[in-house]
């Protein structure tokens, strides 16, 4: 059994677990328990074969996560962010999950919040989402990679501007920019993320977990490089059973029945 003071995990037969974030009281801020026991969580999961993805979301209507909790860090010196290398160990724990991660987002998804979100593989906002990165307004700057994040998703001009500015980001600039897969009604959001998750983990986890890291590489290589990785992954998936059985089944007119070996 789950039991964490500020997540809410729901694991679905389907193969997928819904994790909420939930500090309502607090807009979902990010303080220290609530992303260490996102971290724990997240090596529960990967080493779970009946949770093939997740679903990550925020408690209440207000917001995904409103951001970094500012009063524990507003007391903080530099040499004891430095020596604890503050955010580090929730942030490289997201970036390596290998299982897909989709995020569902309503309301305030500001700072941490937004760095969050786009740690995840895509996201899936409603009508209602507001996207920030606002740091500049105290004085500090994103810590989560944010600067690096959104300027790869948005491109220079808007990850400046945004920045630079603090200024928020509504649901329909977000989808036109990229840092939004899909735009949905409030009242949609979680049935859209679920149907999502529910497909994915229907399918090949091998295959996903590859196909995954392609994506992920193709932000961080050449072209030239990047396609000859994803040549070699492409490859390496005629050794499992699980790429006879889909073709099989493509050939046959019938469904596929994924075992992940």
């Amino acid at each position: 059994m789950d039991v964490y003071s500020t997540l809410l995990i729901e694991r679905h037969a389907a193969g997928y677990a819904v994790v909420t974030l939930n500090r309502p009281e607090a807009l979902n801020a990010l303080n220290s328990t609530l992303l260490g026991e996102l971290t724990a969580f997240l090596d529960v999961a990967e080493l779970d074969d009946d949770i093939r993805c997740l679903i990550l979301t925020g408690a209440g209507s207000k917001a995904f996560a409103a951001g970094a909790d500012i009063k524990e860090m507003s007391a903080q010196s530099y040499a004891a962010m430095f020596k604890s290398n503050f955010f580090a160990a929730s942030h490289d724990r997201l970036a390596r999950f290998r299982k897909p991660l989709i995020a569902a987002v309503s309301g305030y998804a500001l700072g941490g919040g937004c760095e969050l979100a786009m740690l995840c593989d895509f996201v899936i906002a409603s009508e209602a989402a507001k996207f920030g990165q606002p740091e500049i307004n105290l004085g500090v700057a994103p810590g989560i990679g944010g600067s690096q994040r959104l300027t790869r998703l948005v491109g220079k001009s808007k990850a400046m501007d945004m920045i630079l500015t603090g200024r928020m980001m509504g649901a329909a600039e977000a989808e036109r920019s990229g840092l939004v897969s899909r735009l949905v009604a409030v009242d949609r959001l979680l049935e859209e993320a679920r149907e999502a998750a529910a497909k994915i983990a229907s399918l090949s986890p091998l295959a996903v977990a590859m196909n995954k890291e392609m994506v992920n590489v193709a932000l961080e290589t050449s072209l030239h490089e990047g396609v000859r990785f994803e040549r070699r992954l492409f490859h390496s998936l005629f050794a499992f059973d699980d790429q006879k059985e889909g073709m099989a089944a493509f050939i046959d007119k019938r469904q596929a029945v994924f075992k992940g070996r």
